[in-house]
């Protein structure tokens, strides 16, 4: 059972919540130092009661030796150091596990996110939202193919997905405590944290923001993990692929058969030569061919998320932390999750009233 120190009152917590601002950094030198200054600016601005969790996720630059500087000037600065690179969504995961404020902020450290945007954050919070998350806007300093190609993966995304996953968004997101922890109970290794947020539910809303420019050092999502990312939105989130696979497949089953029909009818007639069947049947194997290969591509991604699951190997592995003192017990396939715990008390109170 994971238990918190939270406020005696609800209403007290909305009000004045303890913040938690968890922030992934990897070979962040460059800015790191610039980012905790107006983080801190920030949060001292809101007069509450916060902590920064910076998570390193196997940096290796300085970054990790100038998160400790901060700590030795500031103990609200709390460091978990992972022992590699396990990646920016399983990095923010470990900040959810530590985290523990009544509000948890996600916010990169590249100050594409403005630290600025999160008192009006608070404010949707205090309104009784669980999720407030940051719409861009504007995306300074972006190229005319990533807008384009960010534009037309949010949508696909709407179409192919099961849960609502709002467009132009990002990770950068302030999120209620029983949000953080309904997304910490789900455990799954291909990780895509705004679609977790999506289909979870609760009240939601946006804050929208122009996005700045990249502060210092080079981005971290290269085109590669884009489009990781991108499959891990549709494949986890999504069982359409396969349907389209199916269909897609008797189409080509029937409108192969009904071409093969015609083509024996002009040959028999002498409109056509045995050459041309022969080059024909050629181009036919070679399409079936690759369909066949994008369909097993297809199907070995979703087995692939199988194998690793069955794997039972943990998200991450920490090296070490840094003013964290209590480490959460994080869930797992024996903790009571959310549903179940909640039926468990809904069966009680009904024999109670029996």
């Amino acid at each position: 059972m994971v238990t918190y120190n939270h406020e005696p009152n609800a209403n007290d917590a909305r009000l004045n919540p303890v913040v938690s601002v968890v922030i992934p950094a990897y070979n962040e030198e460059a800015g790191i130092t610039e980012f905790y200054k107006r983080m801190s600016a920030v949060m001292r601005g809101t007069g509450l009661r916060y902590e920064l969790i910076f998570i390193d996720d196997g940096s290796r630059d300085d970054t990790l030796f100038l998160l400790r500087e901060l700590r030795a000037a500031d103990d609200r600065v709390k460091i978990v150091e992972f022992a590699r690179n396990f990646g920016h969504q399983i990095a923010v995961t470990a900040g959810l596990d530590y985290a523990r404020g009544d509000a948890i902020v996600i916010i990169d450290a590249d100050l594409q996110d403005p630290p600025e945007v999160i008192p009006r954050m608070l404010d949707k919070y205090r309104e009784g939202l669980d999720v407030v998350y940051g719409k861009r806007a504007g995306r300074a300093g972006e190229s005319a193919f990533k807008k384009a190609t960010a534009w037309m993966f949010y949508r696909m995304l709407s179409k192919v997905t099961s849960c609502d996953i709002p467009a132009d968004t990002g990770d950068f997101r302030l999120v209620s405590r029983r949000a953080a922890d309904a997304a910490r109970s789900m455990r799954e290794h291909n990780r895509f944290m705004r679609g977790m947020f999506a289909w979870i539910g609760f009240r939601s809303c946006a804050v929208e923001f122009e996005r700045d420019r990249r502060f210092a050092g080079e981005t971290k999502y290269p085109m590669r993990k884009m489009l990781a990312l991108a499959s891990n939105g549709v494949f986890s989130y999504s069982m359409k692929p396969l349907g389209w696979m199916a269909g897609f497949g008797a189409f080509m089953t029937v409108a192969g058969l009904a071409w093969l029909i015609v083509m024996l009818i002009l040959f028999i007639t002498g409109h056509t030569t045995g050459g041309f069947l022969t080059a024909l049947a050629c181009a036919v194997v070679v399409e079936c061919a690759g369909w066949i290969i994008v369909s097993m591509g297809i199907v070995g991604a979703y087995v692939g998320r199988i194998y690793q699951e069955a794997q039972g190997r943990p998200l991450y592995l920490v090296a070490d932390t840094e003013g964290l003192i209590e480490q959460f017990e994080r869930p797992t396939e024996k903790s009571v999750d959310y549903q179940e715990k909640n039926m468990r008390t809904c069966r009680n109170r009904t024999a109670e009233g029996e």
